[in-house]
């Protein structure tokens, strides 16, 4: 059937604030969308949608059947196969007068400057703290616009970033709102679990920012991070002040390394897999071994038992149980989560305190036992 983008985008044109002008803008924008899960499903399907010339998707993860509540354009067919590839099919269904283009790969600072090099807009669609500040450090460096999302639970938070303005400078960013990457472990959805409607409404948000941007219509949220809790349906603006200038964050570009640990390939020596697990649990005596839960969220259910449950969050008290615990020359620590990340986190943390005990992680976590 052969569409023209005229009726196509009827109803968008209708409106005075966009028109043909508005559309054909639309038409010659490029972005990058870095992460396809939840946020980026949202956004990638309601910027094609909406007429956007160019569409870069950027992920390196593979479908999981946990993510298909809140993925909402993937389906039980897809599992296993690559998001980038996925979506990129549906886009490609949905809107025909957007170039699509796929990057599986992992965005770090070997790759970040070129993936950014040809677009308009970056959209940050990644649940990765580390990524979210290399991409908004990059976008400064580069006088890239960097479109912020993020989900904590319940709650969203949006933002227009390093948006250039009437004056010749640029709006706040990222570390304008929080300077600092935290160095405290921050679960992600898989630990603490979220609402599929919170991640589609974070995502729309970010989607409108870019249009509003784009056809220079409404009020972006430059210099301000909006704050949503889908339970009150309240929202708060903090007001940003732009404090961390191109100069200052080129200092921390060099100093960071910006290593996200769940993008980075784990020591196999510190790994063990299900199959391993299972003959240990199977053992009928096991004294020397202590299966421990770093899950944020104690109540989730294990498919074995476990000699005790601690947030990853509360590492202090996993050191004082390795320490209570640690009296038997042949002890080995096993630390098990969803997707065998806070696990590895923890080994490492726990490896580099106490060198000479034996700590493992579960492959995978729980969710491939």
């Amino acid at each position: 059937m052969n569409i023209s983008s005229k009726q196509l985008f009827i109803r968008q044109t209708t409106l005075s604030e966009v028109g043909e002008k508005g559309q054909l803008k639309l038409q010659q924008t490029r972005v990058l969308i870095v992460g396809c899960g939840g946020l980026g499903n949202s956004v990638a399907t309601s910027l094609a949608a909406s007429g956007i010339g160019t569409i870069h998707l950027v992920d390196f993860d593979k479908i999981d059947v946990t993510n298909l509540h809140r993925q909402l354009f993937f389906t039980t067919e897809d599992i296993g196969k690559p998001k980038v590839n996925i979506l990129g099919q549906y886009l490609r269904k949905i809107a025909p007068f957007t170039q699509v283009f796929e990057h599986n790969l992992v965005v770090n600072k070997q790759t970040v400057q070129k993936l950014i090099a040809d677009v308009d807009y970056v959209l940050d669609c990644t649940d990765s703290l580390p990524t979210k500040y290399l991409l908004n450090d990059t976008c400064v460096l580069e006088n890239k616009p960097f479109i912020y999302g993020s989900i904590y639970k319940f709650d969203g938070y949006v933002a227009s970033f390093n948006i250039l303005q009437k004056t010749g400078e640029f709006s706040a960013n990222l570390r304008d709102a929080f300077p600092e990457m935290t160095k405290n472990n921050i679960p992600s959805c898989s630990e603490i679990g979220t609402l599929n409607s919170i991640v589609g409404i974070i995502g729309m948000f970010q989607s409108n920012e870019v249009l509003k941007l784009v056809c220079n219509i409404g009020k972006p949220l430059i210099n301000e991070l909006l704050i949503y809790n889908s339970l009150e349906n309240t929202q708060y603006k903090m007001n940003l002040k732009n404090s961390f200038d191109s100069e200052h964050i080129s200092l921390l570009f060099k100093q960071e390394s910006y290593l996200d640990i769940s993008c980075s390939p784990q020591n196999t020596a510190l790994l063990i897999t299900s199959t391993e697990l299972k003959k240990i649990i199977n053992q009928s005596y096991k004294k020397e071994v202590h299966i421990i839960s770093v899950i944020e969220d104690i109540s989730t259910s294990l498919p074995f038992q476990v000699d005790a449950k601690i947030p990853l969050s509360s590492f202090n008290e996993i050191v004082g149980y390795i320490e209570q615990n640690n009296n038997v020359i042949n002890s080995t620590f096993i630390f098990v989560c969803q997707k065998g990340i806070s696990s590895y986190t923890a080994t490492q943390k726990i490896k580099e305190k106490y060198p000479d005990i034996k700590v493992l992680s579960l492959k995978e976590g729980i969710s491939n036992f």
